[in-house]
């Protein structure tokens, strides 16, 4: 089949083979595919880059929250009093007699845009943070690192707003009204913050893993197709859902992550019987593992395909040995 003409290959498919890796290649035993999921040098180097960004923008945030903090609601404003001077028995320092300290109006509408400054440096570096978190998984087997990894940007939400709400309510200079207006303020924008920085729907390398190694096994290589929209990739570029007029895209699984496809398909059944490629009788059964895979179902076990008679697998895979030995080398027909 003549190779479509829109089709463009992935940045790093068109890097040179080290000179071993195309030695071994000329020979005529097949190369063993990859075994397990690691993202791209570009995606870790992407992904490392947006995490220092949401770092630097956490701590900024914070920062904004300690100057509220020992600053801002510290200001007061003095007035009334008839000029005799008087000690405060709670704090020691000398004050007008029967003057009234108020929390001044420039200080609260500075409050206020704190808040706001605060809430978009905390929900900019959650975006960011998770943007890398799918280029560049945790372990969902990890439990602690995985949690604290995917939610961190609620974490930090967290941490930069609400010492700074409850001293509003503590605050003493202030009246009725403007604890009312920013406790209202702060609290809708930690909300806004909190719920923007939790994933729902982390990724893992379990899940990344589990689609790898369910392209290999369906056709013999870690290739797959993509288009520039879209979250997922497919196994073969004559699909339906990708006939849009974008530019199609081959790569390994690793490479469609770094372009933003962050799964496979579920439907490789339908697109395998559209391309004329070799069905496993138990496509189904595969489908679902892998659904339960990205909804966490760590125990879950992928199922090998099973080929019906007289299909030609297009790779043979052994079970690994119980006892911990080598197994056999994997081979293609």
């Amino acid at each position: 089949m003549p190779e479509n003409s829109s089709k463009k290959p992935a940045r790093a498919a068109s890097k040179p083979a080290p000179a071993s890796t195309s030695a071994a290649a000329s020979t005529d035993a097949p190369a063993d595919p990859p075994a397990g999921w690691t993202p791209t040098p570009e995606a870790k180097a992407k992904a490392t880059r947006f995490r220092w960004i949401a770092v630097v923008l956490w701590v900024v945030a914070i920062a904004a929250e300690a100057f509220g903090i020992f600053w801002l609601l510290r200001q007061r404003q003095v007035t009334g009093g008839d000029g005799e001077l008087v000690r405060n028995p709670d704090t020691g320092l000398l004050e007008q007699q029967g003057a009234t300290a108020t929390f001044p109006q420039w200080a609260f509408i500075t409050l206020i845009v704190l808040f706001v400054v605060i809430a978009a440096l905390s929900i900019t570096g959650s975006f960011l943070w998770k943007k890398a978190n799918r280029l560049d998984p945790a372990r969902r087997s990890d439990t602690v690192r995985f949690f604290v990894q995917n939610q961190l940007g609620a974490i930090i939400a967290i941490i930069a707003f609400v010492p700074l709400i409850i001293l509003v309510f503590l605050n003493k200079d202030m009246d009725k009204g403007q604890k009312t207006i920013a406790g209202i303020v702060g609290i809708a924008l930690a909300a806004l913050a909190v719920v923007l920085g939790i994933d729902f729907n982390p990724p893992s390398v379990e899940q990344y893993t589990a689609d790898q190694s369910t392209v290999i096994q369906l056709l013999g290589k870690d290739q797959v197709v993509w288009v520039d929209g879209g979250t997922v990739y497919h196994v073969c570029e004559e699909v339906s859902a990708i006939q849009t007029g974008s530019d199609k895209r081959t790569g390994t699984t690793a490479q469609a992550v770094e372009a933003g496809k962050t799964r496979l398909t579920l439907e490789f059944a339908s697109e395998l019987r559209k391309c004329g490629l070799p069905v496993p009788e138990n496509a189904p059964a595969i489908a679902d593992a892998l659904r339960a895979i990205r909804d966490g179902k760590t125990d879950t076990t992928l199922p090998a395909p099973v080929w019906g008679a007289g299909v030609e697998a297009p790779l043979t895979v052994p079970d690994a040995s119980s006892s911990g030995s080598t197994p056999a080398p994997t081979s293609t027909p």
